[in-house]
């Protein structure tokens, strides 16, 4: 019998003073029994980035390949936001950039990002509705420590600074734009 999803239940206050989006969301994630609190909280992280009307989760590592783990699709259904986490291959975000108005890519690990990005970065070059953010390996380490079944965390983005935490921790994130 196969493992089902973990429900995790995210109360979330934004505040983003960048794009002066400010909303208090009541979210349903479907952390996958592979899936780490670092991953799942990422995932959170880049969903309170892009917070607006129509933003879905998606069946993320259960999906097929068709789909990101987050995404924004019009009323005629085409996808105007594409954001994937972690460190996907260069097919699966030229198809996504085919596909969608704006890719967003949030890869994350430490040294593994550098590794990772470099062969890609020219090949990827003509794309440009691509964004590859890292996000530094100790905040989403820390992150992954505000993982719970039911969370209220509050996110404050300022400046390109990213506050997100809960009543007991607050974690610093400041993410570094590789293209776009």
């Amino acid at each position: 019998m196969a493992i089902k999803a973990t429900i995790c239940k995210a109360n979330i206050q934004i505040a983003d003073m960048d794009r002066g989006y400010y909303e208090d969301l009541s979210l349903t994630i479907a952390q996958h029994p592979s899936e780490t609190d670092e991953r799942m909280m990422v995932r959170l992280l880049a969903f309170a980035l892009h917070a607006a009307e129509g933003l879905r989760f998606t069946e993320g590592i259960s999906a097929e390949e068709d789909e990101p783990d987050i995404w924004l699709k019009n009323l005629t259904g085409e996808i105007e936001i594409w954001i994937d986490v972690g460190l996907p291959d260069e097919k699966r975000i030229k198809k996504a950039c085919n596909r969608a108005r704006q890719v967003y890519i949030y890869p994350y690990g430490g040294r593994v990002v550098p590794a990772w990005w470099q062969p890609m970065a020219e090949k990827l070059s003509k794309h440009k509705n691509l964004k590859v953010i890292a996000l530094p390996q100790a905040a989403t380490k820390s992150l992954a420590e505000l993982a719970q079944r039911t969370m209220t965390i509050q996110c404050t983005v300022n400046d390109g600074q990213i506050w997100i935490g809960d009543d007991k921790k607050n974690v610093l994130v400041e993410p570094e734009t590789l293209y776009g």
